[in-house]
């Protein structure tokens, strides 16, 4: 089975064509076409019109959507949001846990496990534990009631349900370094988040392997000019890989522009941090046991903390070529891209010949108008 996809405005990581044609066999791209290259024959033509051709989208951390949150623990739940996700343009997604007890976090790896035998739409390659080995002090809209300090045999156990592929923790409780080089042996980037670490403990986790940064200024340690934190961190590392959420809330617009350019998007994995609540009206939800209020699609505590996102994905991308200006071709990596290289997942992030045909076409408004999984549209708006 032959698809070809014509008339694109073709965006990908360093690849800016206008009028450019893609080939698709059997889930993997053969062709990519300008548009002056003969059109090859297919079995199924789709004229994109002109629209923007990306690959599928790499959401690495959100926690649900319409209603449905991956605590939950159900399949049935996780085919909720993963029917929200494809119509933003994810076409892989990371199942985000919250802080909370063994029992709920077994429950939803057993669901992610089932999910994976027989994916609805959207790829799960694995799932994205934020916490519980978080710090108290700053906990955010996490749970203190289920904190406590790293453990490996907790990760070991769950990752023998289904793949853990990121944790979030702070790498200064006690036993956070053994802890790292221990998950980051098993195949887990652990993810500096939710913590107070100074600039010393996050070149000792570092060092023992520490691969991200979770949703980037959010719950860490600030810059200052006498201890320059995790964000300090973030910008003078020139390999540690930063999540950001692009909503304009959670970062002001100046905040992105900084980031954007002084870490570039080869080292930003833009993310949704998506609650339950994204896509349903304002007004009270829960998250993790606790209640929170969303008013003009913020979503916060009864305290006023942030408490995750309601962004869709494509709006974030929308955001970031409006505040910093930068070629699509550019901020494209920090979708799909940044994410793939970084979990392993090597087969996806670009469109070019031998990679996974996971696409999405975006209007002017940068709202999706189809998605592709592996060649098979999966949602038209």
């Amino acid at each position: 089975m032959k698809t070809l996809i014509k008339n694109a405005h073709i965006i990908s990581p360093g690849v800016d064509i206008v009028g450019g044609s893609v080939l698709v066999e059997d889930g993997k791209i053969t062709q990519v076409l300008g548009a002056d290259a003969p059109v090859p024959a297919a079995d199924e033509v789709v004229d994109a019109g002109g629209q923007m051709l990306m690959p599928g989208f790499i959401d690495i951390h959100s926690h649900g959507a319409g209603g449905a949150d991956t605590c939950d623990g159900t399949v049935e739940a996780l085919h909720k949001i993963v029917d929200c996700k494809i119509k933003e343009g994810v076409t892989s997604w990371l199942p985000t846990t919250l802080t909370l007890g063994y029992d709920t976090l077994e429950k939803v790896m057993n669901a992610v496990a089932e999910y994976r035998k027989a994916p609805r739409s959207v790829k799960v390659p694995g799932v994205h534990l934020e916490g519980p080995f978080v710090n108290p002090k700053m906990c955010g809209a996490q749970n203190p009631d289920f904190l406590k300090n790293p453990d490996y045999e907790i990760v070991e156990k769950l990752n023998k349900i289904a793949p853990v592929l990121v944790i979030t923790m702070a790498p200064e409780l006690d036993g956070a370094l053994d802890f790292i080089a221990k998950a980051t042996a098993l195949g887990v980037r652990c993810s500096a988040g939710h913590s107070a670490a100074t600039y010393a403990q996050f070149k000792a986790a570092k060092a023992a392997g520490l691969a991200h940064l979770t949703h980037f200024c959010n719950q860490m340690s600030p810059l200052h000019h006498r201890e320059i934190g995790l964000v300090g961190s973030g910008f003078l590392d020139s390999t540690i890989k930063a999540e950001v959420i692009c909503d304009k809330v959670h970062l002001c617009p100046d905040m992105l522009a900084t980031a954007f350019k002084v870490m570039t998007p080869e080292r930003i994995m833009m993310i949704t941090d998506s609650l339950a609540c994204s896509g349903l009206p304002d007004g009270p939800s829960q998250l993790g046991g606790l209640p929170i209020m969303v008013k003009n699609g913020e979503a916060r505590l009864m305290s006023g903390n942030l408490a995750g996102s309601t962004l869709n994905y494509s709006i974030g991308i929308r955001n970031i070529r409006e505040i910093t200006g930068l070629p699509l071709s550019e901020i494209v990596k920090a979708t799909s891209w940044t994410q793939a290289q970084s979990l392993g997942l090597y087969d996806r992030g670009k469109i070019a010949p031998g990679f996974a045909a996971d696409f999405v076409l975006l209007g002017d408004d940068y709202l999706v108008t189809k998605t592709f999984v592996d060649g098979v549209c999966k949602f038209t708006r």
